[in-house]
């Protein structure tokens, strides 16, 4: 089964990514993690070459062999991970290694161009989104150092790059979209979850679901 979660950051897709993960027995596969660790063996002076990523299924990233997953998730990384993403050869290399996380297991893969682009025939399509201003609140409670009107302007600026280009953002006809602004995580996940559960039922009346 193959579960594709789009949305824009701070959107709420990596926590409701979990909870189908673990709900449903799949490996989670976290695209913007392989961005930023990318980005972070450039930044490490790497040449594109000589950068291997991995991705464990306790979430754990691996850059050439070492966990970096701490080093990921900050305002730097943030904004180069977004820049790396635009660059083609980047994505060729990191959409080939999603799809073949994807080829011989269940996963349940969020990102911006999953549903789209990566996996254009999961059994379910999930976008998530909320205001731009309700995002960025939310990146300040989990970066509270960082000042709200840095943290939106940095935001409207990744959505911007992300929604233009091969790659961008974009909802197709079958994708089930949620609004998570002004809803609790439990109600969001809970939705997720009908949305899944009512693709197996297709599953059992029709045979079975992406190989």
């Amino acid at each position: 089964m193959q579960i594709a979660i789009d949305g824009p950051a701070g959107s709420g897709k990596t926590s409701v990514a979990r909870a189908l993960a673990k709900r449903f027995g799949c490996l989670l596969v976290n695209t913007g993690a392989m961005y930023r660790a990318v980005a972070l063996g450039l930044f490490q002076g790497l040449n594109f070459s000589e950068i291997s990523i991995e991705v464990r299924p306790d979430e754990r990233i691996l850059l050439n062999g070492q966990d970096v997953t701490e080093q990921l998730y900050t305002p730097q990384m943030d904004e180069l991970a977004s820049q790396v993403a635009a660059r083609p050869e980047v994505r060729e290399f990191l959409i080939a290694q999603q799809r073949a996380l994807a080829r011989d297991r269940d996963v349940v893969m969020e990102g911006r161009d999953i549903g789209s682009v990566v996996l254009p025939n999961a059994d379910v399509k999930l976008y998530l989104d909320a205001s731009v201003e309700e995002r960025a609140r939310r990146r300040c409670r989990e970066r509270p150092h960082q000042p709200y009107a840095d943290v939106l302007a940095q935001m409207r600026a990744r959505d911007a790059r992300d929604g233009v280009g091969f790659g961008r953002l974009q909802i197709t006809p079958e994708t089930i979209v949620i609004r998570t602004e002004g809803r609790t995580l439990e109600d969001v996940i809970a939705e997720a979850v009908r949305a899944v559960e009512s693709a197996l039922q297709k599953r059992g009346a029709s045979g079975k679901l992406s190989e």
